[in-house]
C-alpha cells in the first residue's frame, strides 16, 4: 500500500503544472551556473598547466553545480511537499484516505516517497550535467558520487521536514512558508548551537546538534567523503519528522 500511494503522488507531482515549472526553473538555473563554471575553467587552463597539482574539473564544475542544485531545494522542495497533506485537508479527501483500509504510517511514508522519487529525478539531471564532461575529461567518480549521495540525502531531509508542515495546516501556501522558515532555521540555528557547544568544550553536545542542521551533513559529501556520521545524522532528523507527521495524523483524527 506505501508503493501505491507513492506512485500516485509521484504521477500527482508530475501531472502538476507547479512542479514543472519548479524543476524547468531549477534545470535553468542549474544550467547557466554549471556552464558559467565550465567557462572559467577552460579560461584557466594555461594557469592550471603551470601547477604541480591542479584542481580537476569535478572540483571547480561540478561541486558548485551541486552546491547550487542544494540552495535551490531549499525553496523548491517546501513548494512542492506543501500539497501533501494541506490540499488533502483543504479538498476534504484527507476523509476518505483515512477511512481507507491504511495505516497513518503507511500514507506518511507513502507521500514521502513519493516525493522522493521526484526529487532524485531533479538529482539524476544535475548529476547529468558534469557527467556529460566525461567525453573530453576524466571526471572524479568517487567524488562525483559523494555528491549525488550528499544531494539525495539533503532532499530527502528537506522532504520530511516539509511533509511534517505540510500536517500542520489545510492551506498549503502557509505549510511552505512554514517548511522554509522552519529548514532555515534548522540550519542557522544548528549551526550556531554546534559552534557554541563547542566553543564551551562540549563537543559530544556540538556533534549532536549536527541532526538540525541539513547543510552541516551535506559539507562532507561535497569533499568526496562520505562521512557514516553525517548519513546517520540525516537518518535520525528524516526519521524524527515521519514520526511527528504520524503523530500529528493520527492526534487531527482522534480529533475527527
Amino acid at each position: 500500500m506505501i508503493f501505491t500511494i507513492a506512485s500516485k503522488e509521484l504521477k500527482m507531482l508530475f501531472a502538476s503544472p507547479l512542479a514543472w515549472v519548479v524543476l524547468t526553473v531549477m534545470q535553468i538555473i542549474s544550467g547557466y551556473s554549471f556552464l558559467r563554471r565550465l567557462d572559467d575553467f577552460l579560461q584557466l587552463q594555461t594557469q592550471f598547466m603551470q601547477m604541480a597539482n591542479p584542481p580537476g574539473v569535478t572540483e571547480l564544475v561540478a561541486a558548485p553545480a551541486f552546491g547550487t542544485a542544494a540552495a535551490m531545494l531549499l525553496f523548491a522542495v517546501p513548494i512542492l511537499a506543501m500539497r501533501l497533506i494541506a490540499e488533502e485537508r483543504r479538498n476534504q479527501t484527507m476523509a476518505l484516505l483515512v477511512s481507507a483500509p491504511v495505516s497513518m504510517s503507511e500514507i506518511v511514508l507513502g507521500k514521502f516517497l513519493g516525493l522522493v522519487a521526484f526529487l532524485l529525478a531533479i538529482v539524476a539531471l544535475t548529476a547529468l550535467m558534469p557527467l556529460s564532461l566525461a567525453v573530453g575529461t576524466r571526471p572524479d567518480y568517487g567524488l562525483l558520487a559523494g555528491l549525488i549521495a550528499g544531494l539525495a540525502l539533503l532532499a530527502a531531509s528537506f522532504a520530511a521536514v516539509s511533509l511534517f508542515a505540510s500536517c500542520l495546516t489545510v492551506h498549503p501556501v502557509a505549510a511552505a512558508i512554514g517548511a522554509f522558515a522552519a529548514l532555515l532555521g534548522m540550519m542557522l540555528v544548528g549551526e550556531t548551537a554546534g559552534e557554541g557547544l563547542r566553543a564551551r568544550g562540549w563537543p559530544v553536545a556540538a556533534s549532536l546538534a549536527q541532526v538540525l542542521s541539513p547543510i552541516k551533513n551535506f559539507e562532507p559529501f561535497g569533499k568526496g567523503l562520505l562521512d557514516s556520521y553525517a548519513i546517520a545524522c540525516s537518518a535520525l532528523l528524516i526519521a524524527f519528522f515521519l514520526a511527528l507527521a504520524i503523530r500529528q495524523l493520527d492526534a487531527q483524527r482522534l480529533r475527527g
